[in-house]
């Protein structure tokens, strides 16, 4: 397995949120993200990442989880991701794995998964820092 790193500024393209009417502070939300992908690795550098969540907010803490695409001329990898979400003076940060569950060209039969951090900047801005392993099929049949 290669390890890898990367960041990426993105933008928030689509949020809706639902205030839920059965506890207080009880909030749903679904959003999009689109950003370019900073990375070391030449795989990764300049691909570009667009994500779905959604995400459950009570008191200002949960969960997102969702599914991400990452396009590049070479191939895609798609997979999903989890983390937790919480809310300190005003900024939200969410923390958690991802995994990739598919791909196609260079990315057919990859294996991958990491760690992420995502750090809201604005109400339609973030910025990712990201890490993990990966394997392309080539690779494991060689």
């Amino acid at each position: 397995m290669t390890s890898v790193t990367g960041s990426f500024s993105g933008t928030i393209t689509k949020n809706h949120s639902l205030t839920m009417s059965d506890l207080a502070n009880h909030e749903i939300s679904i959003g999009e993200v689109s950003g370019l992908q900073s990375s070391p690795d030449p795989l990764w550098e300049g691909s570009r990442i667009t994500y779905w969540g959604i995400t459950e907010l009570l008191d200002g803490a949960g969960t997102q989880r969702g599914y991400y695409n990452n396009v590049r001329d070479i191939g895609r990898d798609w997979g999903t991701f989890e983390g937790k979400v919480t809310i300190a003076d005003g900024v939200v940060t969410v923390e958690g794995t991802w995994q990739c569950t598919g791909g196609d060209g260079e990315f057919r039969g990859a294996s991958a998964s990491g760690n992420f951090k995502t750090v809201a900047k604005s109400e339609n801005q973030i910025t990712a820092t990201w890490d993990g392993v990966y394997e392309l099929a080539k690779a494991q049949a060689g």
